[in-house]
């Protein structure tokens, strides 16, 4: 009968084994698709799924501005959040309209 010492040595030689053969079977997919890459031109991007970008639909236009700092000249469309130069001003008691291009 064997003893747990010789036991853990033989499940330590297997996890070895183990080890080695998954590399092996590793480093070998590895070298198949590095040459699949190569025979057909493609690269990691391709692999990592992602879709070439679109280009912009035609159509789309840029939006105007409607609000302008006459100190600074910098606009506003009126999206979005509002720019801190007009934020500023709005805390000094002037209004909207004032910058209305």
């Amino acid at each position: 009968m064997t003893n747990i010492q010789e036991l853990l040595a033989q499940k330590a030689a297997l996890e070895k084994q183990i080890a080695e053969a998954q590399r092996a079977a590793r480093a070998d997919a590895i070298a198949k698709v590095k040459s699949l890459m190569a025979e057909y031109g493609l690269t990691a991007a391709d692999l990592a799924g992602r879709a070439p970008t679109a280009p912009k639909a035609e159509g789309t236009k840029k939006v105007a501005a409607k609000y302008r700092d006459p100190a600074t000249n910098q606009t506003w469309t009126g999206r979005g959040l509002k720019p801190k130069w007009l934020q500023a001003a709005l805390a000094e008691g002037k209004s909207l309209s004032d910058f209305a291009i």
